[in-house]
């Protein structure tokens, strides 16, 4: 496996990004097509059809961020525990969740201090990355 640095820790599910949605927009493309085509007979199925291909786009695009938020808040735990047991202190409350999630990339040796800077300067998640000398790589980001 690639090693993970700042250019490359974006994740990519190819088969959801590339396959399901694109996939997904042109069956609903092709759906409205043939809704709006549909003879007066026809147009109760053809209406089905796109209204039922709708609630799949929508279900899977909640489906990923729901996993998504759940893995925010297991990083979350995850850094403050880290946090704590470096500082004895639980994690200063001004940090947003995105800060927190690009937090999660420093080694031990900037994290604490890297905390410190983002609450001062109040940098952004790609300002945390970019900050970050010692990469602390996640494969396990959903």
């Amino acid at each position: 496996m690639q090693e993970q640095n700042f250019k490359n820790h974006a994740k990519m599910v190819p088969g959801f990004h590339y396959i399901v949605l694109p996939a997904l927009l042109l069956l609903i493309i092709g759906a409205a097509i043939n809704f709006f085509r549909s003879s007066e007979g026809n147009c109760l199925p053809a209406g089905l059809l796109l209204i039922s291909l709708i609630v799949i786009m929508l279900l899977s695009s909640f489906v990923r961020s729901f996993a998504l938020r759940a893995q925010d808040r297991a990083i979350r735990a995850e850094e403050n525990f880290r946090y704590y047991i470096m500082t004895g202190k639980p994690f200063p409350s001004g940090l947003t969740i995105h800060q927190i999630i690009a937090l999660r990339f420093a080694s031990d040796d900037e994290f604490v201090g890297l905390v410190k800077k983002t609450l001062d300067e109040k940098l952004s998640n790609k300002q945390i990355k970019a900050q970050i000398s010692q990469w602390r790589p996640d494969y396990y980001r959903a």
